[in-house]
């Protein structure tokens, strides 16, 4: 019964790292904090280092929800093949995506890096979106046979 809304919240968080994400990039403080993981200023961040921080924690967060999610694809009743691939492979893609954020900040930005964390970025998100439209259908179903 929850498990759509875990899907949902792991879409809508998705989308705030993604607009955050782009707004870095876009305003050109990509490397505000030229460390990974944390700012030079350690774990609690300076001025200059906060949105770039606010981005990683968000990312961590992200992380955990996209994983739980996939767990709970797994586990939810009345699951089907399709939601088991996308949660699973939305899992796979944010955890690369944490993986190729550290490397675009160690590669300082590199252009071909950064295109391939963005790919990878959309493809995330397509696999959250799909999921959380299975886990609405799921529901939906599971209402149906409950009241038949």
């Amino acid at each position: 019964m929850y498990f759509k809304y875990l899907a949902l919240g792991s879409l809508v968080i998705l989308y705030i790292l993604m607009f955050i994400g782009g707004y870095l990039e876009s305003s050109g403080q990509g490397l505000a904090c030229p460390q990974w993981p944390l700012c030079p200023s350690g774990f609690l961040p300076s001025a200059q280092y906060l949105t770039e921080w606010i981005h990683r924690l968000i990312a961590a967060i992200t992380g955990v929800v996209i994983i739980a999610t996939a767990v709970g694809s797994w586990k939810v009743a009345g699951s089907h093949k399709k939601i088991k691939i996308t949660g699973t492979l939305a899992a796979i893609f944010a955890t690369s995506q944490i993986a190729l954020g550290a490397i675009v900040i160690n590669t300082q930005l590199k252009a071909t890096i950064v295109a391939i964390h963005n790919g990878i970025g959309i493809l995330l998100f397509a696999m959250t979106l799909l999921t959380a439209i299975y886990a609405f259908r799921i529901s939906r179903g599971a209402a149906i046979k409950t009241s038949a």
